[in-house]
This record gives C-alpha cells, sequence and structure tokens, in this order.
C-alpha cells in the first residue's frame, strides 16, 4: 500500500469549506440513439475499472493525522457512489449545463470513498449528453489524470463491444435495472427521458459556441442539485475480472493490498517524525537552489544570491537564465475566495492558434499564453483594474517519468513567469510572451524545478494539515504569490467514443485556492480544437463569459483572416496538468 507523498497530501490540506481541491472533466457527446445511459456508463466503469488505480483506491487515514495517509483497497466498494445522473430542463442551453456543472464542481469529494465521481447530465439542446467525471488531485495530476480518461474511452464507436470480455454479475443487474431505476432531483421531481438521437457528423472546424450577453446568464435558468444513482449497486466479493479471473473483495481486477495495522502506522509515523528534521533540512536546501523562482521569495533581498550559493554548494553547474521580476499586482480575481464557483467554456480551431504560431516562429503553448494575456487584459481593462505591470501566472509541468505511469499521485512542477499584460499592441504582447516563456522553458530544461514538492516537505504532517488553511488564506488575503494558474494539455487530434457516443468536446476544469486566487484558466487540444474551460469564484470574478469571449477576439487580433463570428455551437472542459 503506498502511502501519499508530501505534495500529494497538501492537496487534501488544502480543502476548506471555501475550497475543493478536484480536477474534473466535461465530456459533450453524441448519445448514439440513446446508448449512452447510466447502465452503459456503470457496466464499462465496471469492466474497466481495474485498468486505472486511481478510481479504485481510497484514503487510509493514520490515527491522529500524525503521518500522511495511505491508498488502500476499498473492501465495500460500491458504484453507487460515483455514478450520478440528473436532466436539466428545458431548453437544456449552455447557460444552464455551465450553472448545473458549477454546483457540482463546487461541491468536495466524500474521502470515505475512492475520490471520484461521474455525473451523467441529459437534456442537452440537440439530443446531445454530458459526462462530468471529477478526480481529487490528491491522486492524479494532468499526465496521470488523461490516462485514466483514456482507459474508459475507445478509438471506434464499437470498441466498448470489442473490448468486453466477461460481464460482471453487477454490470448484468444495473443493465436489467437500465435508466428505469428511481432517480429524484432535488426539487422532488423526476427527470425527463433522455434524448435518443443527436446530429452526427465530423467535428466542426470553426468556432461558433454561443455566449451570454452582457447582462449575464438569462434569467430562469438555475438547475438544482442532482441527486446519485440508489445506492444499490454494490459490487459482489465474487466479481470476475475481465480475463475471468477471481478477484478479492472490492474493486474487480485489483489484486489485494496489505494494509498496515494500528501498530505498524504509527511506528512509521514516529520513525519519519523523528528523521523529518534532517529530510527538512535536505528540502530547505534543495528549494534554495530555485529561490529566485519561487513567488514571493524571488523578491526577498539576495535571493538570486542565495540561490546561486545553493547551486554551489550543490555542485549544479547549470547555469540559470535569470528571470524577471516575480511581483504580483493586485486584480480583483485575488483574494479569499467562497465556496461558489461559476464556470464556462468554449472552443477555438487549433489550426489557427498553429498558424499563429508559424508565422510568429513559436509554439502553440505560447500563442494560447499569449490569447489569455490579451482576454485578460480587455477583460481588466473593461473594469479600469489593469494594473501597470504584468501579471504573475503559474504554469503546471508535468515531470512523470515512464517508470512512475501507474503511480497514484502528482508527479507535477510549475514554472512562473510574468505574463505581459501591460503591453497594449498586441504583436508586440505576443511577442514578450515567447520571450518570457522561452527564458523559463530553458531554465526548466537545464534543471526541472522541484521547488514545489520540497516546500510541501518542510514542515511535518500533523502540523501541515492544521497550517495549511490558514497559510492559504492569509497568503490570498495579504501577499498572493501569483495572479492564476493557466494550463494548456494536450490531447489526441482524432475522435474518441464513450459507450458508443462520439465525444464532440472535452472541457477541462481545475481548482481555485485562496492562494492562486480567484480565476483558473484551463485548454486541452482535441480533435482539431482548443477546448477551454474557465472557473472562477464569482465573488472575484463578475462575468466569466466575458473572458471566453475575449479570447476569441484575441485569436481575430492575431489572425490573418477571421475565423468566425461566434465559439462554434455547442459547449462542453489536470483533465488539468496540475
Amino acid at each position: 500500500m503506498r502511502q501519499l507523498t508530501a505534495l500529494d497530501a497538501q492537496f487534501l490540506n488544502v480543502e476548506t469549506a471555501t475550497t475543493a481541491a478536484h480536477v474534473a472533466g466535461l465530456a459533450i457527446l453524441d448519445p448514439a440513439d440513446g446508448a449512452v445511459n447510466r447502465a452503459a456508463l456503470a457496466e464499462l466503469l465496471l469492466e474497466r475499472l481495474h485498468l486505472s488505480p486511481a478510481l479504485s483506491l481510497r484514503l487510509a487515514a493514520v490515527p491522529l493525522g500524525l503521518d500522511h495517509p495511505y491508498w488502500a483497497e476499498d473492501p465495500g466498494f460500491d458504484l453507487g457512489n460515483h455514478l450520478f445522473e440528473l436532466t436539466l430542463p428545458t431548453p437544456g442551453d449552455d447557460w444552464q449545463l455551465a450553472d448545473a456543472v458549477a454546483e457540482i464542481h463546487a461541491r468536495r469529494l466524500d474521502r470515505a470513498h475512492p475520490l471520484w465521481e461521474m455525473h451523467l447530465i441529459n437534456g442537452l439542446a440537440d439530443g446531445r449528453v454530458a459526462v462530468y467525471t471529477k478526480v481529487h488531485h490528491a491522486a492524479i495530476d494532468g499526465v496521470s489524470g488523461a490516462e485514466t480518461l483514456a482507459t474508459l474511452l475507445d478509438l471506434t464507436p464499437d470498441g466498448h463491444l470489442k473490448r468486453r470480455d466477461i460481464p460482471t454479475a453487477s454490470a448484468d443487474r444495473l443493465r436489467r435495472a437500465g435508466p428505469t431505476a428511481p432517480i429524484h432531483l432535488a426539487n422532488g421531481t423526476h427527470p425527463t427521458t433522455a434524448p435518443t438521437r443527436a446530429a452526427k457528423g465530423p467535428r466542426p472546424t470553426t468556432a461558433s459556441i454561443r455566449v451570454p450577453n452582457d447582462t449575464g446568464v438569462p434569467n430562469g435558468t438555475h438547475v438544482p442539485n442532482g441527486t446519485h444513482v440508489p445506492n444499490d449497486t454494490h459490487v459482489p466479493n465474487d466479481t470476475l475480472a475481465p480475463n475471468g479471473a477471481r478477484t478479492p473483495e472490492g474493486v474487480p481486477g485489483l489484486a489485494a493490498q496489505d494494509v498496515p495495522g494500528l501498530a505498524a502506522m504509527l511506528a512509521g509515523a514516529v520513525v519519519r517524525t523523528a528523521t523529518h528534521p534532517v529530510r527538512a533540512v535536505q528540502s530547505v536546501v534543495r528549494a534554495a537552489e530555485d529561490l529566485d523562482a519561487i513567488p514571493l521569495a524571488a523578491g526577498l533581498p539576495g535571493a538570486k544570491l542565495i540561490a546561486k550559493a545553493a547551486r554551489l554548494v550543490a555542485r549544479d553547474r547549470h547555469e540559470r537564465p535569470e528571470l524577471p521580476s516575480l511581483a504580483v499586482p493586485r486584480t480583483p480575481f485575488n483574494g479569499p475566495i467562497s465556496a461558489r464557483r461559476h464556470l464556462s467554456f468554449g472552443s477555438l480551431p487549433l489550426k489557427d492558434v498553429k498558424n499563429v504560431a508559424k508565422a510568429h516562429g513559436m509554439s502553440v503553448n505560447d500563442v494560447v499564453m499569449g490569447l489569455c494575456a490579451s482576454a485578460l487584459r480587455s477583460w481588466l481593462r473593461e473594469r479600469d483594474a489593469l494594473p501597470e505591470t504584468p501579471l504573475i501566472v503559474a504554469v503546471p509541468v508535468a515531470v512523470r517519468t515512464a517508470g512512475a505511469k501507474d503511480l497514484v499521485g502528482n508527479q507535477i512542477s510549475a514554472m512562473v513567469a510574468p505574463m505581459p499584460t501591460n503591453v497594449p499592441d498586441p504583436e508586440e504582447r505576443l511577442r514578450a510572451v515567447g520571450s518570457v516563456m522561452g527564458r523559463a522553458k530553458r531554465r526548466f530544461a537545464l534543471a526541472p524545478a522541484t521547488w514545489l514538492s520540497e516546500l510541501c516537505s518542510v514542515l511535518p504532517a500533523p502540523l501541515t494539515s492544521l497550517a495549511t488553511p490558514a497559510i492559504f488564506r492569509l497568503a490570498g488575503m495579504a501577499f498572493p504569490p501569483i495572479n492564476l494558474i493557466v494550463s494548456n494539455v494536450p490531447g489526441p487530434q482524432f475522435p474518441l467514443y464513450l459507450c458508443g457516443g462520439r465525444v464532440l468536446s472535452y472541457y477541462p476544469l481545475s481548482v481555485l485556492t485562496d492562494m492562486s486566487g480567484g480565476l483558473n484558466i484551463t485548454c486541452f487540444s482535441y480533435d482539431g480544437m482548443l477546448d477551454f474551460g474557465i472557473v472562477a469564484c464569482p465573488e472575484r470574478m463578475d462575468d466569466v463569459w466575458g473572458l471566453l469571449r475575449h479570447l476569441r477576439a484575441a485569436l481575430d487580433e492575431l489572425s490573418d483572416e477571421r475565423v468566425g463570428d461566434e465559439f462554434r455551437d455547442g459547449v462542453g472542459i489536470d483533465l488539468v496538468a496540475g
């Protein structure tokens, strides 16, 4: 049984009444004549759950919180704790879907079970369906999240049928129950019948998603909480794995894992507590090597000199490019957040972004950062809140190796760099983004930053779990280390299928904290499009759809010719890389 690392545990510690630390994805699908339904999803999950450890393990806490928790098999795994269904009221438009998903996204996961949920959302306009999936950040990062998603998707519409070997008894029971099993919405009503058909064909190649007018979300589109599938889908102890072998009690397809007893947990906690001072000193020394790249610390007097001295002591001969100032300006979206969430989503043609990248001799990721800089500049100028200095952005970077691909947890770091929102000209702004990001990437390539995990290891586990919420809250109020997090996750450029239904769009949704601010922008490249998911705290950002419009306008500014008047029709969203 694997113990959580300090970085993994930090994603647990950061959770409060106002912070939920999970990453999520919203897939918009063609329903394949009704094939994408609750029973089909349940069967698919039971067949492939063994392929993704992140979906199969729950937390095992150390008594009194004396050490980081462990990952352990869930002996009473029950799909009813994870698979839910709701139906949007008519007309099922983009804003209703955004409201419903935002409400689910704001809720924390239940730590008594494996840390994930899947929500089937019916009633979308044009007969489409949506599947919203969230997994705790303690269990996955961007790379492992993409791999988790891949276990459920197929390359062909009938791939889920070809990969099916031996159906489980629980799946058979769920299939027989089908969508007739009672489901109740929060207002006491029953969901309507799921749509049966959606238009088929190739994914659109131009952006044309509708966005609300300046008045915000239309009245009357609030969606009450959807409740879950009845909790009657317990997996029996003699469940068969897809290869026909008997599996131990709990998750199908997983071998039993030894769970340390109370004495073993306490003994391990005592040993790690006794040796923690040595490890803490080592972590501080390693973090000091990147002191000039750590938010807040980089602004301390002598930070660059201390970093150079630490690298000299460590015999690190790499000459790191110096970074510009990382002083964080104040913005409306920085500060303590509330428990509420608003979100928007839409897509841009990847071809147009690549054309801009080629014309300016830079990467697609640099253009994405440039688009975000332009959109943020426009949004802040509308509110007379544009700082004179650049915003400071954190960009998560995956450092997962091939040997660690099957590990549950996080293998991530971060690049922190200025975002030149203070540059008026769009072409000059894009060149400034390329210069800043190029310098940050060269530095990271020479010596990948480990300061994020090192800082999480400085304090002992009991103190970290108590101090983290207060530290994050204080930082958000007094001295935020960054203005926001922006992530760009590369995905497949061909269509994928879920239970026979074609995935039309996939929009990533990520985490908000007091320290990182009330805005997060994540995009995922899929099947010729860049799918953006924007999550915001409504007390910090009053118009999350407006930022989406500015992203579209930013691409128009940089394109040789306009590629459309709107985003493409339809909506839909580390998975973030962080």
